[in-house]
């Protein structure tokens, strides 16, 4: 055998070598490197594919009021609500060898490089989806080293945690479509006005040339580069094997209607209903408002959409723009609490203050109805009769006075019963009533139904001169619409997640009483007094104005200051509380701009209970109803001009029979009828003429 002893060939062999086993620690090194990124990769776990997405906000219906964003349209939808096409179309576009590959496609990493070199620029891309869809949640775009190591470790992550579904989803659902649209369920409804499920093949292929180039190919941009893309994508689908030759034919001359809008407006509907559920999820739920915002929630409320319309038109209408007076509105299902409609001003663009949840306004009169139930349940009832003239009450022993005055100065001079004096509004009888009753048991009776604005304890607050809200008003009353069961305001039922997880559900409690059910049911029957003309004594029913238009049975309350106009009142399936007046306290002048809160109340319920059944005021067990005369307060006769159908606690019904109409009528006067009939005189009539 033949030792070469060449110095040149040993010392090339030497070299040989030392460059094999340099090769081998290198591959040894990578090996390594690459091993440990991987246990690395697998010890960090998935990361998490969350990404900020717009929240959208429900009617009870399920309608979409509106969504919170930052200038981007997101929304999150499952890949089985995906058109297949838009996927089919996608892949054989962006990355063929989706299903194959780990993550990179080595193939087309080599190609992309080669084509760079030969044209001497970044001429053609190889980044997977995977690739694409890590960049979209964790990275810049900037074109830098540290930018693509970061990328490719990402990528990595993602696919050893994530199933290629998944990975497909969450590509789908964060890539940007342009004009705002990002994911393919913003972008399907904003180019063709439809959810991304229902995309056909024509604009499937549309859409998923899109991403390459948004301020190219959208077709808002270039409809013609749009198109031509569109047929690249779709000779694409076919080559593949994805579509015949003629679906692709069909598809491309298939027209396209582009609507370019966005379907879902911030706050487009309720605007300030949505602020008060902003309000309810921070400081109720504790949620942040960034998550808020960008979570992707799903937001179901309780707002009933038809309602919101009616009332923000009814304040539109009455109201207008002519004039600077303000007005709001609180709309609520008395037996669940829940809002169904709210406005808080005129103009939410010129003035997103909520006046129904932030103003705190004199509620005048719309007070006395507290005042009474804690009356009632003292031992008044509806026939407890006072003095209605001038009065000056003094207390602090005698070093104050306080002179209260009915509307327009108008007294009985005489005495009147409770029903008078609520149908009327009387402020002195109220004001006697609350003194007599204690000015604790007013406040009291207030915080029971839900009145957190503190009170003054003074003579005057009968009248309503303490400040509460306009939401507290509502829900307060409410109590009286629902016999006396504890209920308080409602916006949210229930919130999810972007992924569909219920984070949060409105359950509502165990019936629990505030009031006494047949106290409550006394002091809203006295409360349909307002509306019943039979009452006008001294001065007309509070409710004479608007008694022509309404076809239902209501109760409720008017109540004004120099400064503040109120009309709460309510059916047994809604009570709505409305409030006009200016914002800085002027005083209201026109006797016009003084009728707009009760001409609103009266026009958006007879509007929003359109299409519900006309229900009546059914009283509890423990609740009687006799025939009274309001004048006097007595059982009522067949020969009383007046008879009212009024209830009581029962056992606190008057038993004493009205005689003072007796003999009202001559025998001359009598009709025929009666005249025939003398003779059959009821008992305590033959007693009366017996004794006489």
């Amino acid at each position: 055998m033949e030792i070469i002893t060449d110095p040149k060939f040993r010392k090339t062999m030497k070299i040989l070598r030392a460059l094999l086993f340099i090769s081998s620690i290198v591959l040894a090194i990578i090996l390594f490197l690459y091993i440990t990124l991987l246990i690395y990769a697998k010890i960090l776990g998935p990361p998490p594919l969350a990404v900020p997405q717009s929240s959208l906000y429900y009617a009870d219906d399920g309608t979409v009021i509106g969504e919170s964003h930052s200038g981007q349209k997101r929304y999150w939808v499952p890949l089985e609500e995906i058109a297949p096409a838009l996927i089919d179309a996608t892949i054989s576009i962006e990355d063929q060898s989706f299903f194959q590959h780990h993550g990179f496609d080595y193939k087309r990493i080599a190609g992309a490089a080669l084509a760079d070199m030969k044209a001497m620029a970044k001429v053609q891309g190889a980044s997977t989806i995977s690739q694409q869809y890590a960049r979209n949640l964790f990275l810049d775009h900037d074109k830098t080293w540290k930018r693509k190591i970061l990328e490719a470790f990402y990528t990595i992550r993602i696919e050893m945690n994530y199933t290629k579904n998944e990975i497909l989803e969450g590509y789908l659902n964060t890539i940007y479509y342009g004009e705002g649209a990002y994911g393919v369920e913003a972008a399907s409804q904003f180019y063709f006005g439809k959810k991304a499920k229902d995309l056909n093949l024509a604009e499937a292929a549309m859409l998923a040339g899109i991403p390459k180039g948004p301020s190219i190919y959208s077709p808002v941009v270039s409809f013609e580069k749009a198109k031509q893309r569109q047929e690249l994508i779709l000779a694409e689908m076919e080559k593949d094997g994805l579509i015949t030759k003629e679906e692709r034919e069909e598809a491309s001359k298939a027209e396209l209607n582009i609507t370019a809008e966005h379907q879902n407006k911030s706050k487009a509907i309720a605007p300030y209903f949505q602020d008060a559920v902003n309000n309810a999820l921070k400081n109720v739920l504790n949620m942040s408002d960034q998550t808020i915002a960008l979570g992707g929630l799903k937001i179901y409320t309780t707002l009933n959409v038809e309602q919101q319309k009616i009332a923000e038109e009814q304040i539109q209408t009455v109201v207008g723009d002519e004039t600077e007076i303000q007005a709001a509105l609180v709309a609520i299902d008395p037996h669940t609490g829940h809002v169904k409609a709210m406005v808080g001003g005129k103009n939410y663009d010129e003035s997103p203050f909520n006046r129904a949840v932030q103003a705190v306004r004199q509620p005048g009169s719309t007070f006395k109805p507290f005042l009474y139930y804690a009356a009632i349940e003292s031992g008044f009832t509806p026939v407890s009769k006072m003095r209605s003239e001038l009065t000056t009450f003094r207390f602090d022993d005698g070093r104050k006075e306080y002179t209260p005055h009915n509307y327009n100065n108008l007294y009985a001079n005489d005495e009147i019963t409770m029903m008078e004096a609520l149908a009327l509004s009387d402020n002195v009888y109220a004001v006697k009533t609350h003194l007599f009753i204690g000015e604790n048991a007013l406040i009291e009776t207030a915080k029971k139904l839900g009145i957190s604005t503190e009170l003054k304890k003074v003579p005057s607050l009968a009248l309503g001169t303490s400040g509460v809200r306009v939401i507290e008003m509502a829900n307060a009353y409410s109590h009286f619409a629902n016999g006396g069961k504890k209920v308080s305001p409602v916006f949210i039922t229930k919130v999810e997640n972007y992924n569909g997880d219920v984070i949060y559900e409105y359950k509502a409690e165990e019936d629990e009483y505030v009031l006494e059910p047949e106290s409550a049911f006394v002091t809203a029957h006295l409360m349909t007094g307002m509306f019943d003309r039979s009452l006008n004594s001294y001065t007309t029913v509070t409710g004479h104005s608007i008694v022509d238009k309404m076809t239902r049975t209501y109760a409720g309350k008017s109540g004004s200051t120099n400064t503040d106009n109120w009309m709460i009142g309510f059916s047994p399936q809604l009570v709505t509380a409305v409030w006009t007046g200016y914002d800085e306290g002027r005083k209201i002048e026109l006797v016009r701009e003084k009728s707009y809160a009760k001409n609103i109340w009266i026009n958006f319920m007879e509007k929003a209970l359109k299409e519900e059944a006309k229900t009546e005021f059914e009283p509890p067990k423990g609740v009687v109803g006799v025939p009274i005369d309001p004048e006097n307060g007595l059982l009522a006769t067949e020969d009383c001009p007046v008879s009212r159908l009024t209830y009581f606690v029962e056992g606190t019904e008057p038993t004493e029979y009205c005689f003072d109409h007796i003999f009202d009528k001559t025998e001359e006067e009598q009709p025929p009828k009666q005249k025939k009939e003398k003779e059959k005189l009821p008992w305590y009539k033959k007693i009366w003429k017996w004794a006489a």
